[in-house]
């Protein structure tokens, strides 16, 4: 129900997005402050990001709840200076049909907290500018962003602006203390316990609680949060969004009480966890290590992005998810290499149409949904394992088709004797959009900074990058149907294509079987039956059709409707998956890799740990192809203990909110993405495709540690 209002939302945006709509300058008014009047060298001073939205109107928190993106700043500063992570005040909860957001209306004050070097010239006013994007929703959400600029002087000192002092002690009210009581969380089935041991609530007091945690998947974030208090303090039920997953060992958030103290209510804010603010005092500590935003607009330009993914386009052409389609392709213009030219020309342009319309229909949707708030990236329809099951049994009927156990016929795919006819233009269309569908689990060079860029442009400069895409995967059938020397080149058509189209059925079942585990690491154990099931389903109904197409009259009639029942059986099976979701976390805690969450990375980071990032999902066929080449090499993993490196694991085979945060502040829309935080300062962004080489050589920018001598896979003492 979540999804589909989140759907229903996202679409109610797309006309704005689909129509360049620029939002109205009334919706969110932004504004920069400096706290202190004149800056000094060395002297850390905060900034205040104020946005003051229109009644009604919202925009989101840290964690935005069921739908929504928070704000963002891309900071443009002078040599020498740093900012940290924004500090958030606390939110409130913010109903939207069955949604539950968390955010803010009215005003949000966001403080920052900028650190100058040593030395300034007093001569020299200093700018800092920055830009600033959110989403603003009523019902439907507009995306929108401020650029923000200030100019301050220099002073041998820092002199505080007596017009700001009632601003920042109002943003510093509103930032969540740390919690003075004891905490304590236990599991109860689906529900989760949070105890405090604050004797000092009174329950007669206690007017409304409300928790908002820092994970995104923690919490059914619209169920409700009952609560009571007692003499031993405060107690507060929650709903897991996820029970079938292990219990959580802590949940680090803000918990908002308030207060009727006589006067009317008074909110307090509580940071719960080890990763919680200090509000007061005009020193604030910096949470974690700012996160550098990666923007895609000051690398490249729109005919850059394009040309880059014109090559990614190419090169998809060699990858695992898409040559078995391919090879489908080339066979059957091989079968027809004597027909009229104009005619195979016609099927390069179906083709190519084929493949045109499928990457802008996918691309359409992409902008659609996240103009509407929606946390995902390219690949997106792969987390859902009603799609890899369908996928997996259209893919399935072709290998049938192939085996000759299927006759599917030119209309559906292509491969039938139609190719003269009008069904086999249909069938090279078909054939396009089936390779665009199975391209979208690789990722091919060029392509994660092109995309990134399309998904943060507007509506028209995204498409004619994703065309870009699409034309680079359609080009090299197209150079073959265009240019005749090539035709000429072609064998001859005879037997051994009918033994080379068998042949050709097996990488597909070899496609069938990896779509198979992808869905064994989205669903439970009953979930993976039901789709083996629509296997077996799928296998009856090519048997029953095939068995009618020789039958009299009522038997083929009586064949064809069981073929047609088993297909109906199918897709009820496939509608059922999204129920009987799995998260591999456990898996990767046990495999000696902590599963990713920002509120890690941001502790761990503090502390001035190294940490390396590795965002993938079991449908990347190029996360899977470097965890075995590159990242799970005993060499790699013995570099990685003798510099003490934290690896966060990023699963991004179902929808995650917080990896797509991660991959958006780095430009990117899809997985792989691999960092590599070797200290302070921003990390190393390392290459889609990797090899071990290339993993040593960037561990050897962190310090050995000298402490960690364990025992690698080979039982060889590691130095």
């Amino acid at each position: 129900m979540i999804r589909a209002a989140a759907l229903l939302l996202s679409l109610l945006a797309w006309p704005v997005a689909a129509q360049g709509f620029k939002p109205p300058a009334d919706l969110v008014r932004a504004s920069l402050a400096a706290e202190p009047a004149a800056v000094a060298g060395a002297t850390p001073f905060t900034v205040a990001i104020r946005m003051a939205m229109k009644p009604g109107w919202h925009v989101y928190w840290r964690n935005p709840g069921d739908s929504g993106l928070p704000p963002e700043v891309t900071w443009t500063l002078p040599a020498g200076f740093s900012a940290s992570a924004i500090q958030w005040p606390a939110p409130h909860r913010i109903p939207i049909a069955t949604l539950m957001n968390f955010g803010y209306e009215g005003e949000a004050i966001l403080l920052v907290r900028v650190t100058p070097p040593p030395s300034l010239d007093p001569a020299a006013p200093v700018t800092l500018a920055g830009k600033l994007t959110y989403l603003v929703c009523e019902t439907e959400c507009i995306p929108g962003s401020a650029d923000l600029a200030l100019t301050l002087p220099v002073a041998r000192e820092a002199t505080a602006d007596p017009g700001n002092v009632d601003l920042f002690a109002r943003a510093r009210a509103a930032l969540p203390k740390r919690a003075p009581w004891p905490v304590r969380l236990s599991s109860q089935g689906d529900r989760l316990a949070l105890d405090l041991e604050a004797p000092g609530l009174a329950a007669d007091t206690v007017r409304a609680v409300a928790f908002f945690p820092y994970s995104e998947t923690a919490i059914d974030n619209a169920a409700p949060q009952p609560f009571t208090v007692d003499a031993s303090g405060l107690h507060l039920t929650l709903t897991r969004a996820t029970p079938a997953d292990p219990a959580p060992e802590s949940l680090p958030g803000v918990l908002a009480i308030d207060e009727d103290t006589g006067g009317g209510l008074v909110r307090q804010a509580f940071a719960l966890g080890e990763e919680a603010p200090l509000a007061g005092g005009s020193a604030m500590p910096i949470a974690a290590p700012a996160v550098a935003r990666t923007d895609p607009a000051e690398a490249l330009t729109l005919w850059t992005a394009a040309g880059l993914a014109l090559l990614g386009g190419l090169i998809l052409n060699l990858m695992p998810c898409v040559f078995p389609v391919l090879s489908i392709k080339v066979l059957s213009l091989v079968r027809h290499s004597g027909e009229a030219p104009a005619r195979v020309r016609l099927h390069g342009l179906a083709y190519t149409a084929g493949v045109l319309a499928a990457f802008l229909a996918l691309a359409a949707l992409l902008i659609a949904l996240k103009a509407g708030g929606a946390g995902i990236g390219w690949g997106f329809q792969l987390q859902s394992p009603t799609v890899v099951a369908a996928l997996a049994y259209l893919l399935f009927a072709m290998g049938l088709s192939l085996s000759g156990m299927l006759h599917l016929g030119g209309r559906l795919s292509g491969l039938g004797d139609g190719l003269t006819r009008r069904a086999g233009l249909q069938g090279s269309f078909f054939t396009g959009v089936l390779a665009t569908v199975v391209a979208t689990p690789c990722t091919a060079p060029f392509m994660g900074s092109a995309v990134g860029f399309a998904l943060t442009q507007s509506t028209a400069a995204g498409l004619v990058v994703f065309a870009s895409l699409g034309l680079g995967l359609a080009l090299p059938f197209l150079a073959l149907t265009l240019w005749p020397p090539a035709l000429r080149a072609l064998p001859r058509p005879g037997a051994w294509m009918d033994v080379l189209k068998q042949a050709l059925a097996f990488p597909i079942y070899a496609t069938v079987a990896w779509l198979v585990w992808v869905l064994a690491q989205q669903v439970g154990p009953q979930g993976l039956l039901a789709a083996l099931i629509g296997l077996v389903l799928m296998g009856f109904a090519a048997w029953a059709w095939e068995l009618g197409r020789d039958a009299r009259l009522v038997r083929a009639q009586l064949a064809r409707g069981l073929a047609v029942l088993a297909v109906a059986g199918v897709a009820g099976l496939a509608l059922t998956l999204d129920h009987d979701r799995v998260a591999p976390g456990a898996q990767a805690r046990a495999e000696g890799i902590e599963p990713f969450t920002q509120a890690r990375l941001d502790a761990l980071l503090a502390s001035g740990r190294p940490v390396f990032v590795d965002m993938t999902a079991a449908w990347c066929i190029t996360c899977q192809v470097n965890e075995r080449t590159s990242l799970g090499t005993a060499a790699v993993g013995a570099a990685m203990r003798a510099r003490d490196v934290t690896y966060l694991k990023g699963d991004w085979t179902n929808q995650n909110p917080e990896i797509t945060r991660l991959l958006e502040r780095h430009g990117r829309s899809g997985v792989p993405l691999y960092l590599l935080y070797a200290g302070a300062g921003e990390p190393t962004v390392l290459p889609q495709i990797l090899t071990e080489g290339t993993m040593l050589s960037a561990l050897d920018a962190v310090k050995a540690t000298g402490r960690s001598a364990k025992l690698d896979g080979g039982g060889t003492k590691v130095p």
